[in-house]
């Protein structure tokens, strides 16, 4: 059996030709979907998978497949292909490696829900990319795959790409459709929720690129050797991002449930200079900051037992961060990031990334003390639950973990502040 799943072209020389995908069983899933299996019979081959979604919820792909709303016509299916979140650069290898496996489930999904048009969401720098999967469109047209009566069905479909504007917070699925009718890119109100009340107000499934890829595959053979993968909540493979202080940043495909030791030290080849590990940010910038403690090493990377450990697998952008790195600094980043992104239609989110990010700004430049800090605490806890999407709730979670997980950080950044002239801030600046 191939290693991979959804980076098969790292096996398979050119599986971006069309020639060569369909050499290598490409495009039989959808035959068969189209000409043998009834549009639920679809979806429910991939609830019974267990597939979850990987662009950061892990809800149940199947499942959000089946609330599409059958008394409003059109039906729509959207690709976010928008990836933007630090540290997260999966989605991109699947489009430019293996593109014609992710247009497939594409066109399974819009199959399945009986949409006739389905829309690829891609963030704004990815012209380049745009630009291929147009081609690669164009290619599938030629061959009689897509368009009107596909294979002499019923079944119809159009494939269209979109570029966005450069914005992080198109990723979230209703601020995606926004921008995808042409408005500004701001998160709504929900319920509804989008497969009731989606694109141009019909009924809409959004899927991420990894999630879409993997369902030519469960179509193929089946939701029960799918299921052999991974854990029983959390089935298959995902593909992990690991960057940060690693001798070899880069995407893994591993099955759900691999540690984070293995991934760090046996696919990512441990730390550079022999250092030790910190904290990881298992979901990007996103994330809950976890103390890497021996326990936390050996906790299976999957959405249930991350939790355990204090924070969420999310997109599985692992980020890992050495002692030789304060995490006042780390917060600060991330803080800088929020603050740039936020869309600005909600008032905690909008004015709080701006406050936490100049009282973090107040400390890293010595001019804070414990008052602040704890202000910095208060903006954040105040910010949670009050959003409309979670992207305010995102730039919290790492100040609230850094600041509760690694204070000592914090605390010896205060004490240089208040004693510019002391050992330690010497030594700090030495190294």
């Amino acid at each position: 059996m191939s290693t991979f799943l959804l980076l098969r072209h790292r096996e398979i020389p050119n599986l971006d030709q069309l020639d060569v995908y369909r050499q290598h069983g490409g495009f039989e899933a959808f035959q068969k979907a189209i000409t043998t299996l009834q549009p639920k019979e679809v979806t429910d081959e991939v609830k019974a998978s267990g597939l979850r979604g990987r662009g950061g919820a892990g809800f149940p792909t199947g499942m959000k497949w089946s609330f599409i709303d059958n008394n409003n016509w059109p039906h729509y299916v959207v690709a976010n292909a928008d990836e933007s979140e630090p540290g997260t650069f999966k989605d991109r290898e699947i489009m430019e490696g293996n593109p014609y496996q992710f247009l497939e489930g594409v066109m399974i999904c819009a199959y399945a829900v009986q949409a006739q048009s389905a829309y690829i969401y891609l963030r704004g720098e990815f012209w380049q990319l745009a630009a291929e999967l147009d081609k690669r469109i164009q290619a599938l047209e030629a061959a009689g795959l897509l368009g009107d009566n596909i294979l002499g069905t019923n079944f119809s479909l159009r494939l269209y790409t979109h570029l966005g504007a450069g914005a992080y917070i198109c990723g979230e699925e209703t601020a995606l459709l926004e921008s995808l009718e042409g408005k500004l890119g701001q998160p709504r109100l929900r319920p509804p929720f989008p497969p009731s009340y989606g694109l141009y107000g019909k009924p809409t499934i959004v899927n991420n690129v990894e999630t879409l890829t993997n369902v030519p595959l469960i179509v193929a053979r089946g939701a029960k050797w799918y299921k052999t993968m991974g854990t029983e909540r959390s089935p298959g493979t995902k593909i992990f991002s690991l960057c940060g202080q690693v001798n070899k940043p880069g995407n893994y495909e591993l099955p759900l449930g691999t540690t984070f030791r293995e991934l760090i030290f046996t696919h990512g080849g441990g730390l550079k200079d022999g250092r030790k590990v910190k904290a990881i940010m298992p979901a990007g910038a996103s994330s809950s900051i976890i103390v890497a403690t021996e326990e936390a090493l050996d906790t299976p990377m999957d959405y249930e037992n991350t939790q355990k450990v204090g924070s969420v697998l999310g997109s599985a952008s692992v980020i890992v961060i050495d002692d030789s790195v304060s995490m006042e600094w780390v917060i600060n980043k991330t803080l800088h990031f929020f603050k740039h992104e936020s869309c600005g239609k909600c008032t905690p989110c909008r004015e709080g990334t701006y406050w936490m990010m100049h009282i973090s700004d107040r400390i890293s430049r010595g001019q804070a003390n414990e008052e602040d800090l704890e202000t910095l605490n208060d903006v954040a806890l105040n910010i949670q639950g009050k959003c409309l999407c979670a992207l305010g709730e995102f730039s919290t979670m790492a100040v609230v973990t850094g600041i509760e997980r690694f204070k000592s950080d914090f605390e010896l950044r205060l004490a240089q502040n208040a004693n510019p002239e002391s050992p330690e801030t010497v030594l700090a600046a030495v190294d």
